[in-house]
């Protein structure tokens, strides 16, 4: 790879679509028929250096899965589950251990991303992999003893504006990390009791958010602001909503407000503003535009398979993410990584095979890169990385941790899953 593709990338992090799609392709076509076995061989290569930077030379420690070293835990479990190899495991399990004891002091959100929630939550599911069921059982008190948070499921007509409702940093974000522990632990581990009041409490701020917006049932704000996006807005929380059985005007808030959606697309590109009337058209990432968009549509397709213009939008989304090209950072908030699982949510719900190979054209761009990008890092200076050198550069989202994980996901595409995201 020369050093041409990093010449021409401009400032915003995105390329001229008709240039650098064709480059991309150029560049991996050669590769889509790689043997797994060469993208297994580069994930547990790339999971070690990343161990080896935010573990290994730890000095300042984030406990978090976004951008800290609970991230690194995240992946080795990851590598885990594909390998069956127990060093991953119980790795794993010593930086949780550390992270533990960071998390009641330093995190002060209940989330699964940004805060106690993803501790403890990976914490019980890492346990249960082991076998020490006192251990799962710890964590597991320790969850729920977050769940009592008294701001978690007051409603806006009991002043429940104090915490938020978004995926990193809000309510989303504490029932996504129930939604993970009920996946790999037993569907009633978390019980309905504790998180329908919750639920309750997501559709009623939204309701009175949208209260001053036409044909928008759910409306929520972060700092202020109508983010529309993944991260902090609209489709993520919408998008951890859809995976609970709601009663039926429930579920026709989430549709009135999925089609409000779909309404703000831009008309030229297809991609969506990262905030209420915001009319800039530069961000096709996860955290923001169309590729988070791509993933929670995908995903009411699956749950409402008859809405044929959910599906059709989607499928529209994934073209946005496509044509827009390379950007360059590598990781799932708002690079190459993330937005390869694009294609893969495309893939899952369509079985198309010409998802799958999206979703390898761009891994095989951040494959015949690794060397670049890694040792560059080590450096410091990282020009196709967020966050230049240092943890953050192996993080799981906004570093290679996340590009791990995709490759490891590639393994086996109808299995994969956006992390923190995907369940």
């Amino acid at each position: 790879m020369t050093s041409s593709v990093f010449e021409d990338v401009p400032e915003e992090g995105k390329h001229e679509p008709s240039d650098l799609i064709t480059e991309s392709m150029n560049l991996t076509a050669t590769n889509l028929s790689l043997p797994n076995d060469t993208f297994l061989r580069a994930a547990i290569s790339l999971k070690d250096q990343v161990v080896e930077m935010t573990w290994n030379r730890r000095e300042v420690i984030d406990p978090t899965v976004y951008s800290g070293l609970l991230g690194t835990a995240f992946t080795c479990l990851r590598s885990y589950q594909v390998t069956s190899n127990n060093k991953d495991l119980l790795l794993c399990a010593q930086i949780v251990h550390t992270c533990s004891n960071l998390a009641r002091a330093s995190l002060r959100h209940v989330t699964f991303l940004c805060g106690r929630g993803g501790v403890y939550a990976l914490g019980a599911v890492v346990a249960n992999y082991m076998g020490d069921r006192i251990k799962r059982d710890m964590f597991l008190g320790q969850f729920i003893e977050v769940a009592k948070e008294r701001a978690l499921p007051i409603g806006p007509e009991e002043g429940g504006f104090g915490m938020s409702y978004d995926l990193l940093y809000g309510r989303a974000g504490f029932l996504w990390g129930a939604l993970y522990l009920n996946k790999y632990l037993g569907e009633d581990t978390i019980p309905n009791e504790i998180l329908m009041p919750i639920i309750d409490a997501v559709f009623a701020g939204g309701r009175a958010g949208a209260s001053d917006i036409k044909d928008c049932p759910l409306m929520y704000r972060w700092h202020g602001t109508r983010y529309l996006g993944a991260a902090n807005g609209l489709a993520g929380i919408l998008h951890v909503l859809l995976h609970f059985p709601l009663c039926s005007d429930y579920v026709e808030d989430v549709k009135g407000t999925l089609r409000y959606l779909m309404s703000k697309r831009f008309p030229h590109s297809g991609n969506y503003p990262s905030s209420e009337g915001n009319p800039r058209d530069k961000l096709v990432q996860w955290s923001h535009g169309a590729t988070g968009m791509a993933m929670t549509l995908s995903k009411a397709a699956e749950v409402f398979p008859n809405e044929r213009d959910i599906r059709e939008a989607a499928i529209e989304a994934g073209e946005v993410v496509w044509k827009n090209g390379l950007l360059k950072k590598v990781g799932l908030g708002d690079g190459v990584s993330g937005n390869a699982y694009a294609f893969l949510s495309l893939f899952k719900l369509t079985k198309e095979s010409i998802y799958e190979d999206r979703a390898k054209a761009f891994s095989c761009f951040l494959y015949d890169n690794a060397t670049i990008t890694t040792s560059v890092a080590e450096e410091g200076y990282a020009p196709f990385m967020d966050g230049g050198g240092g943890g953050d550069a192996y993080s799981l989202f906004q570093g290679h941790a996340g590009t791990a994980c995709l490759w490891f996901d590639l393994l086996a595409p109808h299995n994969s899953r956006f992390p923190g995201y995907e369940l």
